[in-house]
């Protein structure tokens, strides 16, 4: 009785991943959009500040602009970044469209960059994981929101340098509203209580706006942006403060190593900025999976009861 129960518990999870996976996949496909157009409609709103600024000149506003160019995260329709012309819905198939057709623009066959099906497919993949890991409830549902804003997050900053107030600050909000709204399931990582919640997200941003300051005493350079600072608060806000030390060591560690090895593999300059965020991104995905199985592990190890 109770093997075919786990077996029909078995069966509904991998039903449940599979359609995550499938939904990944879409998202997938929307966040190539975030990554691509969010930069570009950032730059556009700080040059209509400055507008401002500058006596004589009115400001440049999305709707003061030919529909041509106007741009946004509906509109216009995905183009070729070649040809410009606009992709068929049957061309946009995420992954299964650029195996079709072998990365090339159906009109001008162009090459098309590897990286869209790559972000779908981590997308998926992450999503499945996500949805395999928690199950069905609450807590994968906010596990997915997080893993998605932070897959725009690592796009964005890979090529800008920039994490997005427009993505971090709602994340951070979203899990200290979440350690409210939901509650605290048993046994899972997130949402935490609202004590460790505030607590993260304040100890998240303060620890590395502190070790910034640092820094820049010391050297006289900036070693990071004030969106590290953002992204730590809104890790913070969803796994609580206590994984924030596991969140910043894998970070830590693994930039450190990927720098090196850039160094010496490619002869990267060393004095070159290297974004932070994919770092956290990746770290804090991992200690939201395995953070808690992480500690009670090094705990056991180290015998150190708690």
């Amino acid at each position: 009785m109770l093997s075919d129960l786990a077996a029909l518990y078995s069966g509904q999870i991998a039903l449940f991943a599979s359609s995550i996976f499938v939904l990944g996949l879409v998202v997938g496909s929307f966040l190539n959009v975030v990554i691509y157009r969010l930069p570009i409609m950032q730059e556009r709103e700080w040059q209509a500040q400055a507008s401002e600024l500058r006596a004589g000149e009115p400001p440049a506003t999305e709707a003061s602009l030919a529909p041509a160019d106007r741009l946004s995260l509906s509109f216009p329709r995905s183009a070729c970044p070649t040809c410009k012309v606009p992709i068929a819905a049957w061309h946009n198939i995420p992954v299964v469209s650029w195996l079709l057709l072998r990365g090339r623009c159906a009109s001008c066959k162009g090459a098309i960059s590897i990286r869209y099906p790559f972000v779908e497919l981590a997308t998926a993949l992450l999503s499945a994981a996500v949805a395999w890991h928690f199950g069905f409830g609450p807590t994968a549902a906010c596990a997915l929101l997080v893993t998605w804003a932070l897959v725009a997050l690592t796009g964005i900053d890979v090529d800008h340098q920039l994490l997005p107030d427009s993505i971090t600050l709602p994340l951070m909000w979203g899990g200290l509203l979440a350690a409210v709204v939901v509650g605290v399931p048993e046994g899972q990582s997130l949402p935490v209580s609202p004590r460790d919640a505030i607590i993260g997200a304040a100890a998240g941003y303060l620890s590395l706006w502190l070790v910034f300051h640092l820094f820049r005493l010391v050297t006289g350079k900036e070693g990071m942006g004030y969106g590290d600072f953002k992204l730590f608060a809104a890790l913070g806000a969803w796994l609580g403060w206590k994984l924030l030390p596991l969140v910043i060591l894998l970070a830590a560690a693994t930039g450190a190593a990927l720098g090196i090895l850039m160094i010496v593999l490619r002869g990267r300059d060393r004095a070159a900025p290297m974004p932070f965020g994919p770092y956290l991104a990746a770290a804090g995905w991992i200690a939201m999976m395995y953070g808690n199985a992480i500690v009670d592990g090094y705990l056991r190890l180290s015998g150190i009861q708690h």
